[in-house]
């Protein structure tokens, strides 16, 4: 076994052990704050083309280059959620000094971010993301 490493390095592709050493599948994604160093926890494939996983840093015990081990056994890690894409937020702000014009400016912009990046809840990874994140895992970036 390898030296440990930060939660920041960890790839898609890497290996993930429940705590009897079963393999239980591969890093699809890290989820976190990295400019605030906060480790959130991971989506975990444990298929090639399957939903992943979601395991929270909690369940995280060491972390080493190419390798993630966890405190869940093979039986706890396959009944885990299933892991949920972020849901997405849009926020406009106004100027600080509108006129007649201005505000009808800022009112087309608030129409237009919410025709061309609508606010969406959690959701599924779907089936295209899902070959997305696997020729991600198989063969980098």
């Amino acid at each position: 076994m390898g030296d440990p490493v930060s939660w920041l390095m960890i790839r898609p592709g890497w290996k993930v052990y429940a705590s009897d050493g079963t393999e239980v599948g591969e890093v699809d994604e890290v989820t976190g704050d990295d400019n605030a160093d906060i480790f959130d926890g991971l989506a975990v494939a444990a298929s090639a083309l399957g939903k992943p996983k979601y395991v929270p840093a909690e369940q995280v015990t060491t972390i080493t280059e190419g390798r993630i081990d966890l405190s869940l056994t093979a039986a706890d890690f396959a009944g885990t959620s299933a892991f949920l894409e972020p849901a997405t937020s849009a926020e406009i702000e106004p100027d600080d000094h509108r006129g007649v014009g201005e505000t009808i400016g800022a009112d087309v912009r608030e129409l237009e971010g919410k025709a061309i990046h609508p606010v969406e809840g959690q959701q599924p990874v779907g089936i295209v993301r899902r070959f997305h994140l696997f020729f991600r895992r198989k063969f980098g970036s």
